[in-house]
C-alpha cells in the first residue's frame, strides 16, 4: 500500500501540539530517517564552514559529501559515505510511495548519522 502522505501533515500538528489525530508510525519513521540525514548533513557542513570552505548554493548536498569522500582521511572519508547513504535512504523516505524496510532503514540511519557526527567531531 502506499503512504498517505497527508500523514505529513498529522506529524506536523503533532509536532506543533496542534494534532486532532495521532500521526502514523511510518509518517514518524520517515521523518527519522530524515532529520537524522539532515542533523549529519548540517554538522558536516558547518565543519566544512569553520575549516573556511565556501558552500556552494547550488547541490550543497553533493558539494558537502564529496569534500568527505574525496579527502585523503580515513576518518572523512567514511564520515562521507555515511553521509551518502543517509541522503540516499533520506530521498527514499521523502519522495517514495513506497520503502521497503523502513524500520531497518530508520535504525541504520540513526547509527550512521550518530557515526557520522561523532566522526566530525572527531576531525
Amino acid at each position: 500500500m502506499s503512504f498517505d502522505w497527508l500523514e505529513y501533515l498529522n506529524l506536523a500538528q503533532e509536532l506543533a501540539g496542534q494534532a486532532t489525530k495521532p500521526s502514523s508510525q511510518e509518517a514518524k519513521l520517515r521523518s527519522a530517517v530524515s532529520r537524522a540525514y539532515y542533523a549529519a548533513f548540517c554538522k558536516a557542513r558547518n565543519h566544512l564552514r569553520g575549516e573556511g570552505h565556501s558552500i556552494p548554493r547550488f547541490k550543497p548536498h553533493r558539494y558537502v559529501i564529496d569534500q568527505f569522500l574525496d579527502s585523503p582521511d580515513r576518518v572523512s572519508k567514511r564520515i562521507g559515505a555515511h553521509l551518502d547513504r543517509l541522503r540516499k535512504d533520506r530521498n527514499k523516505a521523502d519522495y517514495d510511495d513506497r520503502v521497503v524496510r523502513l524500520s531497518d532503514m530508520t535504525r541504520k540511519a540513526l547509527k550512521l548519522a550518530d557515526h557520522a557526527i561523532i566522526g566530525v567531531g572527531n576531525l
